[in-house]
């Protein structure tokens, strides 16, 4: 496992620096990640843009090939997406083999197994281990910005308090001791690597709340508002809270029948989101009739978001 930076290590970060963007798939957020990179990095700032989705689209917006390492894509716009196969290894390496030394107290399973099991089975940790990943990439100073393109992060923060939970049953329950599989040594060593564990997502979740800020992109449909209380309830349970909200498709033009009814549709949701989160601030962006692929498509989308997401 990683060597645990000490809490002082807070003051290194740029508290601008980082924002992750969640949203529900087929919102735009993505894109609109894109199109904040994009921005940085023509505006002179050193820029990596990361995606840990499973079947990642980063590549696909700025026309570009894959690749999992942090390829330059316009001067100082560096991308990286990392899938499951990526996140996998990069977890092994840096924890697979001493969170291993845990689990195999209590369960008879082989080391490719639990590997496996942890970072597919299990729903969160590969976003979890990225938390730590960014958390690592901000206090490098390589990047003056990074834009992380996420899923609402509610999984990842419940199990950033997996290694509290254990540490906490191991201490109430001592009697536990008499049935695990490992020596009176191996045990001590369990109980040290959870210290190391517990200590460490403390880190990620202090690096949340203090250097990470979060973009909600939504869409003003029934369904999509709907699922907007749970995002913010899901961040507020663990004192993170939404900077700026962006509602995407929004119909300027409506000239056909069709288009005018959705318009009006449009309207009453977006009343809705201004009643419900007039606190933070709200850009909304128009429904366009090309697809957003390639830079001058993206730079369209980062003039309007502008300053006050930029400025932040």
């Amino acid at each position: 496992m990683i060597p645990v930076t000490d809490e002082s290590a807070m003051n290194g970060y740029n508290s601008s620096g980082t924002r992750v963007f969640l949203g529900k798939g087929g919102v735009g957020k993505t894109t609109c990640a894109a199109a904040t990179a994009l921005h940085f990095a023509e505006a002179g700032e050193r820029t990596l843009v990361l995606s840990t989705d499973p079947t990642p689209s980063l590549s696909h917006i700025f026309d570009r090939q894959r690749s999992e390492l942090e390829c330059e894509v316009v001067e100082r716009l560096f991308l990286a997406e990392l899938g499951l196969e990526e996140v996998r290894t990069m977890w092994d390496e840096r924890f697979g083999r001493e969170v291993y030394s845990v689990f195999s107290a209590f369960v008879d399973v082989e080391y490719a197994t639990f590997v496996e099991f942890m970072t597919s089975v299990l729903p969160g940790l590969n976003e979890e281990f990225m938390v730590d990943y960014v958390r690592r990439l901000a206090l490098e100073g390589r990047y003056r910005r990074i834009v992380w393109d996420t899923a609402p992060l509610g999984q990842t923060l419940a199990l950033l308090g997996t290694p509290s939970l254990l540490a906490r049953h191991l201490r109430l329950a001592p009697r536990v001791y008499s049935h695990l599989r490992t020596s009176g040594e191996r045990r001590e060593s369990m109980m040290e690597v959870l210290r190391r564990w517990e200590s460490l997502a403390s880190l990620c979740m202090a690096f949340l709340r203090q250097a990470v800020r979060f973009v909600m992109v939504t869409i003003p449909e029934t369904l999509a508002l709907r699922q907007l209380d749970d995002v913010f309830g899901e961040l507020a349970r663990y004192g993170l809270q939404v900077e700026h909200l962006i509602v995407n498709n929004v119909i300027t033009t409506a000239d056909s029948p069709f288009l005018a009814q959705k318009a009006a549709q449009q309207q009453d949701h977006l009343r809705q989101l201004r009643q419900r989160y007039g606190q933070v601030p709200i850009t909304e962006i128009p429904l366009f009739p090309h697809e957003i692929r390639g830079l001058e498509r993206l730079r369209q989308v980062a003039a309007v978001l502008g300053p006050r997401l930029f400025d932040r």
